[in-house]
């Protein structure tokens, strides 16, 4: 660990130099802010700056200056004598990680140093795991080789610098919260927050507190004031997931804040300025939508400025072998094992209709991983084939033809009972199991028991 010591007694300079050397540090030492400045542009960054407060040529304020400027990682403690605390402790608040007040004790300066040491490599930690998370959301992170995902990553590329609003459609599972990551981190808010909404998991009656915060005592059960999730994302990214889901009311209060770029929380009535770019996703057909009545058309173009369809992973099988020994290696690490997939276990797949596209694809993976009782992947071991396959589909279309509507419906209707029958009855849970919203999934389900009976349970 390195060290430097800044002070203007050469007594107190020798006396530092040999304690820290003598448990083992490596130290230099300066008498005075020029000194330090020098030593601190010539030389890597240091760990821990020990600094005196006040010195003939300039204070321990400026040392804290040129430091912060050196590296952010740096932690710095100030040595101040007992008339120049109220200092010490301004220059904690500009970033100091503490200060030891003359005259000391080795043991308290030492104990003091162990711990700035543990909080430089707390930051570091963090610095890394950041530097991981962008490298994870990066371009290569939209796994594929077909010409679709390669249009998509371009198109990705070129949007990250721009602050334009994005709307990602796409059916579920496709990967579009994967490609409004790929956008923040590829983007110059890419340090800055990345915060995600779904708006069907989110009670109707809670979805306004959620978005823009509330003051205290704002409504029932409003004990302390909530900053909301735009203020959260200032400066960074807001992610909207199945935007489609937003009832009416909230849907004229998004279009606004999405105009004016300021928020009022609920029962305030001061308005607050973000800096937020908004990326919205849905599953839906928005267009529909908007003729219907059930979107308003506003703030369809708000976020429509540019927009991004997800392809489904039967439009795009050259994926499928890249993909799976993507999710394979994955799952394998997370459980501690070296795995392959076996030549029949990757054909099977390959040949998968995948309604529920990537989602779907990587969960058959990890069931293999889990199963697997050897170095490989076997076909059995990835379970059965998909539902659909199992509802009745065609092995080919008769000649007379048939009806892909009802079809469909059967389809979706089987699929709907199976996950109720698999959730023991629990709505929401099924819904999940399908990856839809609950509110989606009472609506489907309505469609085939009647809205009566599709509402009657409070789940």
């Amino acid at each position: 660990m390195r060290i430097l010591v800044c002070d203007d007694e050469a007594s107190l300079r020798e006396m530092l130099q040999i304690l820290l050397r003598r448990e083992g540090y490596d130290v230099d030492v300066v008498d005075g802010l020029h000194a330090a400045r020098d030593q601190l542009g010539s030389s890597d960054p240091y760990d821990v700056v020990i600094t005196d407060l006040v010195m003939p040529d300039g204070t321990g304020m400026e040392v804290l200056d040129a430091v912060r400027a050196r590296s952010k990682d740096t932690q710095t403690l100030m040595i101040t004598a007992y008339a120049t605390t109220e200092q010490a402790v301004e220059a904690m608040r500009r970033g100091a990680y503490d200060y030891v007040q003359k005259p000391f004790k080795n043991s308290e300066l030492l104990a003091t140093l162990e711990k700035a040491l543990e909080k430089r490599a707390i930051v570091a930690e963090n610095e890394n795991l950041r530097a991981q998370v962008k490298s994870r959301w990066s371009e290569g992170q939209l796994i594929g080789k077909s010409p679709a995902i390669e249009r998509l990553r371009d198109l990705v590329k070129r949007l990250a610098g721009s602050t334009t609003s994005v709307l990602i459609t796409g059916e579920s599972g496709t990967g579009k919260e994967m490609v409004a990551r790929s956008l923040h981190f590829q983007s110059p808010r890419s340090d800055q927050p990345f915060v995600v909404l779904n708006c069907g998991a989110v009670p109707e009656n809670l979805i306004e507190s959620e978005l823009f915060g509330h003051v205290k005592g704002a409504f029932t059960g409003a004990t302390a004031a909530k900053e909301g999730l735009f203020r959260a994302a200032d400066g960074g990214t807001l992610f909207l997931d199945e935007v489609g889901e937003l009832p009416p009311a909230l849907q004229v209060k998004l279009l606004r804040v999405l105009q004016d770029r300021r928020v009022r929380p609920v029962g305030g009535s001061d308005e607050v300025e973000v800096d937020v770019r908004v990326i919205a996703a849905t599953n839906r057909d928005v267009e529909a939508e908007v003729e219907a009545g059930t979107f308003r058309e506003d703030l369809f173009y708000r976020l429509n400025v540019i927009r991004i369809e997800v392809a489904p992973l039967r439009e795009r099988q050259e994926d499928i072998p890249v993909l799976a020994n993507y999710f394979l290696q994955k799952h394998a690490a997370l459980q501690g094992r070296q795995l392959e997939l076996s030549a029949e276990a990757m054909r099977w797949l390959a040949q998968q209709p995948y309604a529920g596209n990537v989602r779907e694809l990587e969960n058959i993976v990890e069931r293999g991983v889990t199963l697997a009782r050897g170095k490989t992947v076997e076909r059995e071991d990835l379970g059965d084939s998909h539902p659909a396959k199992k509802a009745g589909a065609p092995s080919e279309i008769p000649e007379g033809g048939f009806d892909l509507d009802e079809y469909l419906t059967q389809v979706e209707r089987e699929l709907l009972f199976r996950a109720l029958d698999q959730s023991d009855g629990v709505r929401k849970k099924a819904a999940e199991l399908l990856g839809m919203s609950f509110r989606q999934f009472r609506y489907r389900l309505a469609k085939h028991i009647g809205p009566e009976v599709g509402d009657a349970a409070n789940d």
